[in-house]
């Protein structure tokens, strides 16, 4: 697979480490965790986002954009990456950010992400839950467009799309190559999934090279089956995208919806108690939207017995600590 036909810039800072988790692995009795430490790629603090822009904005560059305009949550990892190297490579930077959790939070609502988009000089703009972002996006990029012929690039929410999923088809290679180096042979790999970029990715770039490794995404929104087939819809254009359509199927695709809890973003007793154990016991800070949700669901599942107990997971640690201090009521005073 030869990746470099893409238009991509290198700033991540890859590859990440690959690291063991062996005090939560004696802790839940088996199997052996490891983890993919995506927190760890270089831009605003990292996360799994600076991944997919290495390829978004190698194709904004070469589109001739002049501004950059993307969506998410109030406490979007992927809006902080964006303005991030929105601001490095010199380009405006429009960020258009849905409360979808409704919160009144002033720390929610200025703090952690929100705090660093500012900081980066991006320009933002607050929508209520349930807005049409993709629409209130090409209606911006209509109005940039009409004011002395602004040339504007849409990022889809998560950059999720055939371009930023090639990040991820990377990021398989990569994780493939380092467990070859250390004769590391992986069972399964676990994840937190949203906006089906990672995944899809993920699954693309597995089934390519013929890894043999399963991929289960822990869902942080929307129902197993709406999420299966958004991922796999996703994948199948990125494998048409890298030539290798004929590799996949529909089984490659596989996501569990029971921790999502409450809704998008709102907090979960297994989310608290997985940011906890991971931190106090590794040394590590989750997030409280995607890879804690990911890791709650990874240890009930562990605790379920859905594992062999000499099974090898590598869980994918997409970032997001960033976004704790907005969360700080749900984590602060709780004692030891």
């Amino acid at each position: 697979m030869h990746l470099a036909r893409f238009p991509r810039l290198h700033f991540a800072h890859l590859p990440t480490p690959l690291e063991p988790m062996e005090n939560l692995s004696r802790l839940l009795g088996g199997p052996n965790l490891w983890v993919k430490r995506d927190d760890c790629t270089g831009l605003a603090g990292g996360g799994n986002k600076t991944r997919k822009l290495e390829f978004l904005m190698a194709d904004a560059g070469a589109a001739g954009a002049d501004v950059i305009i993307t969506q998410g949550a109030v406490q979007s990892n992927h809006a902080r990456q964006t303005a991030a190297i929105s601001a490095k490579l010199g380009y405006e930077c429009h960020l258009l950010l849905e409360n979808r959790t409704s919160s009144e939070d002033p720390d929610f609502l200025n703090n952690g992400n929100v705090l660093l988009d500012e900081m980066f000089g991006a320009h933002l703009a607050e929508f209520s839950s349930g807005t049409d972002m993709y629409a209130e996006m090409s209606k911006l990029a209509d109005i940039l467009a009409g004011e002395g012929g602004r040339k504007p690039y849409i990022i889809p929410g998560g950059g999720s799309n055939t371009v930023g999923a090639l990040g991820y088809v990377n990021a398989a290679l990569e994780l493939v190559a380092q467990c070859n180096e250390q004769g590391l042979k992986v069972d399964h790999i676990v994840h937190a999934t949203g906006s089906t970029g990672t995944q899809a990715g993920l699954v693309t770039g597995l089934t390519a090279i013929h890894a043999g490794i399963d991929v289960l995404g822990i869902s942080v929104r929307a129902e197993r089956e709406a999420q299966e087939e958004n991922v796999y819809r996703l994948a199948t254009e990125t494998a048409e995208k890298i030539g290798s359509a004929n590799a996949l199927s529909r089984k490659h695709v596989v996501a569990n919806s029971d921790y999502v809890g409450a809704g998008y973003g709102l907090p979960t007793d297994g989310m608290i108690e997985a940011l906890e154990l991971t931190a106090r016991h590794e040394g590590i800070l989750l997030d409280p939207v995607y890879s804690g949700k990911g890791m709650a669901g990874l240890i009930d599942l562990i605790r379920k017995g859905e594992f062999n107990d000499n099974d090898n997971i590598v869980f994918i640690h997409t970032g997001g600590a960033q976004a704790l201090p907005g969360y700080r009521s749900v984590f602060g005073n709780r004692g030891s």
